[in-house]
Parts: structure tokens; C-alpha cells; sequence
């Protein structure tokens, strides 16, 4: 893994600051190790910490009383999950778990609270992600709510474009049957969505390379 401080440095939440508070964050926090598939919080858990993932990837879910799945994000190295708690001690509101091998940061709630304090730069840096992270979860349920699947399938293809800043193709992130749950469905559902948009001339799948062939009309459904 990289050094704890260069990876600090590239992050979304401590990019800009300088070399001494990196260093001094970096001394407060731990490195863990998880396999895949491997609970790193549940829904409910005492919120004493916030994690960053270092390496791999990291779902955050909920789970509905009938044991159906919701993913509500999917975080890659440098995003920060798990942070809300910082603020208000409050247990976790979700579930985090990895989607592959993965190494996250910990940082202790006590003693990231006394860095906020003593750098308002941190503060800031915090609560410009957390806004991003609430536009995000705001367009999410959106899309949830007042798009159908293929819509929301096809928001969630411009998102990547955007993300992978690619206009041809994408690279899905993810496995498909997670995809599924993101999008609130089934993968029987989707894979018919694939197969009609591939009928349709807006997309071609090969494995997890989606090339986009009609980006206009692809972006009305």
C-alpha cells in the first residue's frame, strides 16, 4: 500500500492540506485488512470511527425486513464512508461491507474531532464532501423513485462516462448482480434491459465493457 500520507494527500477529503496535518492525520489513523465479502460495519453498530478505503472496494447497503438488498453507494480507494457519525456520535446508519479484498483507514471519531478542532481547513474539506455526498444520494433517489429501471440504468451509464471520462465506452465497476441492487432490481430485469438496449442500438455488451453506440438517445430514456 502506499504511504499513509500520500494517500491522505490524494484523497477527497484531505487533498489541499499541508504536509504536517497529512502527517499528523496519518498518525492517528489504522490500517485494516478485509477479505471479500467481509462485514466491516453493520446498521446500528456505535458510530466511533469513520473509514477510508485504501484499496478495493467497499458497498454500503441496507437491508430490507423481507432480506432484500439496497445498495446505497459503492466507494473505491480514496472515498471516504462511514463519516457521518463524526459529528454526532450516532450509530451507523447502514451497512458497510467489501466487494473485493480491500484495505481501509480508520479514523477514530475522539481524536479526528481534535484535529477538526485545531484545523477549520479539515472542516471545510469535510462538509464540501459530505454536500457532494448528499447531491449524489439526492439524484439517487431521483432516479429511484421517478425514473423506470431502463432510465435509471441509463443515468447510471452517463454517470460512468462522466466518472471513467470516456464518450465510446465504460467499464462496468462492479458486478452485474450488484448493479442490480444499486439500481433497485433484479438482474433478471436488467440483463432483459441489456439485451433490449443492445436490440435498440443504444448500447453492446462484452463482459464488462458497455460501448455506447447512441449517447442522445440513450440519455432519453
Amino acid at each position: 500500500m502506499q504511504k499513509k500520507d500520500e494517500l491522505l494527500a490524494h484523497s477527497l477529503l484531505f487533498s489541499g492540506l499541508p504536509a504536517e496535518q497529512l502527517q499528523e492525520i496519518a498518525q492517528i489513523c489504522v490500517s485494516k485488512r478485509y477479505t471479500k465479502g467481509e462485514a466491516i460495519f453493520f446498521e446500528g453498530d456505535p458510530g466511533i470511527g469513520f473509514y477510508m478505503v485504501a484499496s478495493g472496494k467497499v458497498k454500503i447497503f441496507k437491508m430490507s425486513f423481507d432480506g432484500k438488498e439496497q445498495i446505497l453507494h459503492i466507494f473505491g480507494p480514496g472515498e471516504p464512508f462511514g463519516e457521518v457519525p463524526v459529528f454526532h456520535g450516532s450509530p451507523f446508519p447502514a451497512n458497510a461491507e467489501t466487494l473485493a479484498e480491500s484495505e481501509v483507514l480508520f479514523f477514530p471519531r475522539t481524536e479526528f474531532v481534535g484535529l477538526i478542532t485545531a484545523n477549520p481547513s479539515l472542516a471545510l474539506n469535510m462538509l464540501a464532501v459530505l454536500a457532494m455526498r448528499l447531491r449524489r444520494f439526492a439524484t439517487q433517489i431521483e432516479n429511484l423513485t421517478l425514473k423506470e429501471v431502463p432510465g435509471r440504468l441509463a443515468s447510471y451509464l452517463h454517470y460512468l462516462m462522466e466518472e471513467q471520462q470516456r464518450q465510446d465506452k465504460v467499464v462496468l465497476d462492479i458486478p452485474k448482480g450488484q448493479l442490480a441492487s444499486l439500481l433497485g432490481t433484479s438482474s433478471e430485469t436488467l440483463s432483459r434491459i441489456f439485451s433490449k438496449m443492445t436490440e435498440e442500438g443504444l448500447i453492446r455488451v462484452e463482459g464488462k465493457t458497455i460501448f455506447i453506440l447512441d449517447s442522445e438517445r440513450l440519455k432519453e430514456r
